[in-house]
């Protein structure tokens, strides 16, 4: 393992059962055969990630779809994978150029690669990614007999175990930190993908395990909480927590989500969240006051 400080918190969790670290590389077809030999049920949760990065393509679409196909040969030719739970983002969603309010997005829709391709708005490599990835995934699996759930969670935030902060959790803290720059981050999310959507971490692990203990799921599966705005966001917030300083005032920018991002085939199969917006940012706040992040 190259990086200790990283898997700390895996290596912590090993004192509670038997848990096996291996080392792989998504780039490196044969790396997954031995970590996913014998398993039965096998989560694919990593993606690369560099919002920064000026060759996307290289950086993080390549490595994302090739990284998931790696991961369900290593699961075909160990035969005793029962199925599949990939993590896949509401970036692979409600990424479109369709015009209008309440619109609501389901598992049938796909972002738009076409509009991210020649559009190139800032961060595109990340929605492509995730879009590209997903596709590739269900490619496979159905070329190779695989029993394949994608979970498909919108923004988390919630207490981390990672040494590092996620930077979802910066995200979406940013209206309570002040963090200019990532105000604007968050801006630019609402008017790409439509709207504010965010769910607590715990519920997107839950539904991953619920969802690969079912039997009868099948196909996508939207998880997400909340569906709001950056204007009802902050107004919340600043509701909540006057301490902060929320700001509130956003001129002309869109005060309603373009559309919701609907859970409900996740509910449908009796799922049910189990924390709300408030519960959401109480632990996200508590959080960061414990890593010393906010006063």
């Amino acid at each position: 393992m190259d990086n200790q400080k990283k898997i700390s918190h895996l290596v912590t969790l090993q004192e509670l059962g038997d848990l096996k670290i291996f080392q792989a590389d998504l780039t490196d077809e044969g790396s997954f055969d031995a970590p996913i030999a014998g398993c039965d049920l096998v989560f694919h949760v990593a993606t690369p990630v560099n919002f920064a990065s000026e060759d996307p393509e290289n950086d993080m679409i390549k490595p994302a779809t090739q990284g998931v196909v790696n991961v369900l040969k290593a699961c075909a030719k160990a035969k005793t994978v029962k199925r599949v739970v990939l993590t896949s983002s509401a970036a692979a969603v409600s990424i479109n150029t369709l015009n209008g309010t309440d619109l609501v997005m389901t598992e049938k829709d796909w972002t738009d690669i076409e509009f991210l391709s020649s559009a190139k708005p800032p961060t595109w490599g990340y929605p492509a990614s995730k879009t590209l990835a997903e596709k590739a995934a269900w490619k496979f699996a159905e070329e190779n007999n695989i029993d394949l759930i994608t979970v498909i969670p919108s923004l988390m935030t919630g207490p981390s175990l990672t040494p590092i902060v996620p930077s979802s959790i910066g995200l979406a803290t940013s209206l309570i930190s002040g963090n200019e720059f990532l105000i604007n981050a968050l801006k630019g999310m609402q008017m790409l993908s439509g709207s504010i959507s965010i769910t607590h971490v715990e519920d997107v692990c839950r539904a991953h395990v619920f969802l690969a203990e079912k039997e009868s799921a099948s196909g996508r599966y939207i998880c997400s909480a909340v569906n709001t705005s950056v204007p009802e966001l902050a107004k919340f917030l600043n509701e909540r927590y006057p301490d902060f300083k929320v700001p509130t005032d956003f001129g002309d920018f869109p005060s309603k989500p373009k559309l919701i991002i609907s859970s409900e085939k996740l509910i449908s199969e009796r799922f049910s969240f189990k924390y709300g917006i408030e519960e959401i940012y109480d632990q996200t706040v508590e959080y960061l006051k414990s890593k010393g992040l906010l006063k």
